[in-house]
């Protein structure tokens, strides 16, 4: 994977000819399976085929295309056993990630008929 695929901030990326830090970040994040990877490793180290089976339907090639972009954006590297875990940077994200997911829970319970937020009644 080449780094100058990665979106990052200061570089245009979808929708953003200047490469507005949040702009590169929504390209990053919007990702097919980013923000899942992202999601797993919150609980810690994880190696990659673990991680694969956790993220149900993913295929290989998408998986690593993830991790090499994830690593080169600075929000995960791998430990001293090969797993991969979340960088101070990838935990702060996970950090300004749970409003979002507080929201969504709200969402889920309001919307009819009632569907599954991920945790049991």
């Amino acid at each position: 994977m080449s780094k100058s695929t990665v979106p990052a901030p200061g570089r245009p990326v979808r929708g953003s000819t200047t490469g507005r830090p949040l702009m590169a970040a929504m390209d990053l994040l919007g990702r097919r399976w980013a923000l899942r990877v992202l999601w797993e490793l919150r609980g810690g180290p994880i190696g990659a085929r673990a991680l694969r089976s956790r993220c149900d339907g993913m295929s290989s090639s998408v998986l690593y295309d993830r991790l090499a972009e994830l690593t080169a954006a600075g929000l995960i590297d791998k430990d001293p056993r090969g797993s991969y875990r979340l960088t101070g940077l990838g935990a702060a994200l996970g950090d300004a990630l749970g409003p979002l997911d507080r929201w969504a829970r709200r969402w889920a319970e309001a919307t009819d008929p009632p569907r599954s937020t991920g945790t049991k009644r």
